[in-house]
């Protein structure tokens, strides 16, 4: 018996060994083929065109709609034509303004990627490059923001509800603003 506890403890050591050397590849493996590493293909894509990528969440959670999701909703919101025109201003301006801070990150991104594959990259250049990044993307941030809060001012009390309840987001919002028709 004690022969066939230590045979079974011997072989559960050696899998366990054997396990240790087949660790999982990195969460990376793959990465290392993108053309900017920072950004996949959809975040490259969604800079382009000037899609919010989740950089609004604190305005459309708390109940600050969005331009592009009023629209999508405009018929379900009872969005009359003023209104209507309004959102769409507001998100032609949005594009206007995203897209080319969304291209100036993308190509902030690419050099800083280029300066670590050729081997380049300082501790002031890594500093400079880091800080635009920083920058760009603080930007980018603050005008999907703006346009959430521009948005709000085009509603009504009511459609700002309507807009979380058809949106999905549970329970009430931190802020129920004055809204203008």
């Amino acid at each position: 018996m004690t022969r066939l506890l230590l045979a079974l403890a011997a072989a559960l050591v050696a899998a366990g060994a054997a396990q240790a050397q087949h660790a999982p590849a990195s969460p990376y493996s793959g990465l290392e083929t993108r053309p900017v590493k920072a950004l996949s293909e959809q975040q490259i894509a969604d800079l382009r065109s000037g899609r919010g990528m989740g950089l609004a969440l604190p305005a459309e959670l708390n109940g600050y709609p969005g331009p592009v999701h009023v629209l999508e909703l405009g018929d379900r919101l009872g969005l009359n034509a003023k209104q209507r025109a309004r959102v769409e201003e507001l998100h032609a301006a949005m594009k206007a303004e995203t897209i080319p801070l969304g291209e100036r990150l993308i190509a902030q991104e690419t050099d800083l990627d280029r300066q670590f594959a050729t081997k380049s990259v300082t501790p002031a250049s890594l500093q400079a490059a880091t800080a635009d990044i920083g920058a760009s993307q603080g930007a980018l941030r603050g005008a999907h923001l703006r346009y959430h809060l521009s948005t709000l001012e085009v509603l009504s009390p009511e459609q700002i509800r309507r807009y979380g309840e058809l949106r999905g987001y549970g329970g009430s919002h931190g802020h129920h603003g004055s809204g203008h028709n």
